[in-house]
């Protein structure tokens, strides 16, 4: 007889002494065979059994035009199986019977025709309507966006980057990077045939089965926030099907002991692990990812992306801080930060910051007290542990404690996204030691770009401690690069939508036209090495996907005559610039 199970096929033949002369006539009969009979035979035997698998595992229902791609039995036991519901597609575990996979099923189906009221279903969400760009600044950021667009399109449509001067394109994850974290810019500014041409590549040309390790922090703030934005501004569900296959593929990351996730995953294996370089993650990467997560739960109605991530932000919580300060690097096997390790605002632990406010605002600030709590004493210990003032200029800076213990006057341009949320922080409920921090804090990071005869700013910059320098803002030669950042023209963007002082578009102006006279090409935008020579930039070709997901976006946001273009109060933007809806219930 034929016994099915999930783990293997068995035949069960008997075993009585009456059945040997049966089994020797039918080896003699078998060995008659010629072997294209006996091929045929095979065939339609394991074309019965594959069906018989098939329909016992309930996997008979999918789609005809887009067929289960055959996985490795590791891969089949680590991977949930997938029921597509509608059009939203959901995660459903390997049930331990079949009346608890029909139990499961009909749970789904219910949650999904009467989800929550917490939950939108996705009559509710878009389309947005936006008219495009309104004056001579934000005509211009459009028109470099369709320079760089044009240019992408020419040369590394569907690739991950352009590089500009030598024409082709650079590949980080194979998944078209460049289009997805445009594609709420595209929206944006209202440039429906690029849009358009856009969704039709997501839709047709984007595919999860990469056969490649990629970076769970990067995938998740670019590739599915960008889906979810995108999904939220226009309201098409294809946006949202996409985000849930990709987040289905993310959650091996969280199945460490710690539950502190791993750095990297291959997409079409699941198989995840701590970054190549060391056993550590940085602290930012796991701490960045739960805006996006939980919007994914709340959008499909499934919580295991909540719950999962939102696990995270409970174990870090819990471990000791320096006045609530972090480390840069943390551990996902004992899920420990790493002893000495460096406390900074800067690379590798910037976000983590600022997605504790940002959560707290994306759930209506109803929810989770811990986390403002945490953000609350991280302020206090940055304003008492790494806030200093140089000795002449009086330039507010943030430094670094290397080691935890040794100050350092040096700070990344990457901490330039902190005056804005410091300000936003404020605008719900923060201390005036906040706001006097963000204005202080905004004019140093302004001239870290006008002390530059570019007027860039460089990716690092020294400030003078003890008088080892006359200057008071330096930079080293190593440093002195400039990748096309978004992070000081965010904070613009906050302190003009908060405030309504036009001078920080003015401040925003000139650092545009900067970027027009020093890293426009003739195919697109560059990055450069050298932000202290006007007549030696050092071209880098490489056009970072960010530059159009981010920088151009906050250009645009921050000339807008209306300053509600997107409502603050509504959305919340992840740490890669896309919008997310902020939900009070």
């Amino acid at each position: 007889m034929l016994k099915l199970n999930r783990d293997h096929i068995s035949l069960l033949l008997p075993t009585s002494g009456e059945a040997a002369t049966g089994r020797r006539s039918l080896r003699r009969t078998w060995n008659q065979l010629s072997r294209f009979q006996r091929n045929i035979i095979f065939t339609v035997l394991l074309a019965f059994l594959l069906m018989s698998l098939l329909l016992y595992s309930g996997l008979g229902d999918v789609r005809a035009d887009k067929p289960e791609t055959p996985r490795r039995e590791q891969r089949e036991a680590e991977r949930p199986a997938r029921e597509e519901i509608g059009a939203i597609e959901v995660i459903l575990r390997p049930p331990d019977d079949v009346e608890a996979a029909e139990e499961r099923d009909a749970t789904a189906r219910a949650e999904l025709e009467n989800p929550p009221t917490s939950v939108r279903t996705p009559a509710q969400e878009g389309p947005k309507v936006f008219a495009g760009p309104q004056n001579e600044r934000q005509r211009a950021v459009v028109a470099a966006f369709q320079h760089a667009w044009t240019n992408y399109r020419a040369f590394a449509w569907g690739h991950d980057n352009l590089k500009p001067m030598s024409q082709g394109h650079h590949d980080w994850f194979g998944l078209g990077l460049t289009i997805v974290d445009a594609l709420d810019t595209l929206y944006i500014m209202n440039l429906r045939k690029e849009f358009d041409e856009a969704r039709q590549w997501v839709e047709s040309g984007l595919s999860f089965e990469v056969n490649r390790d990629v970076n769970l922090f990067e995938v998740t703030i670019r590739v599915l926030g960008g889906l979810l934005s995108a999904y939220h501004l226009s309201g098409e569900q294809m946006f949202l099907v996409k985000a849930a296959d990709l987040g289905n593929r993310l959650l091996p990351c969280f199945e460490s002991q710690s539950g502190i996730p791993y750095s990297d995953v291959n997409l079409a294996t699941l198989r995840a692990h701590s970054p190549k370089w060391s056993p550590d993650s940085s602290t930012s990467e796991v701490t960045t990812i739960q805006l996006e997560f939980r919007d994914l739960s709340r959008s499909t109605g499934d919580d295991i992306y909540e719950t999962v991530s939102h696990k995270v932000n409970e174990k870090i919580h819990s471990l000791e801080k320096r006045h609530g300060l972090v480390p840069i690097f943390i551990n996902a096997n004992t899920g420990m930060f790493r002893t000495f390790s460096t406390i900074s605002l800067g690379a590798r632990a910037d976000s983590y910051y600022e997605y504790l406010l940002k959560q707290w605002l994306q759930m209506g600030k109803k929810e989770e007290d811990f986390l403002i709590e945490d953000y609350s004493m991280a302020i206090e210990g940055v304003l008492s542990q790494l806030v200093r003032e140089t000795p002449n200029e009086h330039h507010v800076y943030i430094g670094e404690l290397i080691n935890g213990k040794e100050f350092k006057p040096k700070m990344d341009h990457l901490t330039c996204y902190l005056p804005g949320t410091l300000l936003l922080g404020h605008k719900h409920g923060m201390p005036e030691s906040h706001l006097k921090l963000a204005k202080d804090l905004l004019e140093t990071c302004f001239q870290t770009y006008m002390k530059q005869p570019t007027q860039l700013a460089p990716e690092i910059t020294y400030f003078n401690l003890h008088g080892e320098s006359d200057k008071d803002i330096y930079v080293k030669s190593n440093d002195a690069h400039n990748l096309l950042r978004p992070e000081f023209i965010e904070s613009l963007y906050y302190f003009y939508v908060i405030t309504g002082n036009k001078t920080y578009q003015d401040m925003g102006w000139t650092i545009f036209n900067a970027f027009e006279k020093h890293t426009k090409v003739k195919n697109g935008y560059t990055s450069i090495g050298n932000v202290k020579n006007v007549l030696n930039t050092r071209p880098r070709d490489m056009m970072e996907s960010f530059f159009l997901g981010e920088t151009l976006k906050y250009f645009y946001l921050l000339f807008s005559d209306d300053r509600n273009e997107i409502d603050i109060d509504e959305y919340v933007f992840n740490s890669e610039a896309h919008p997310l809806p902020i939900r009070d219930h």
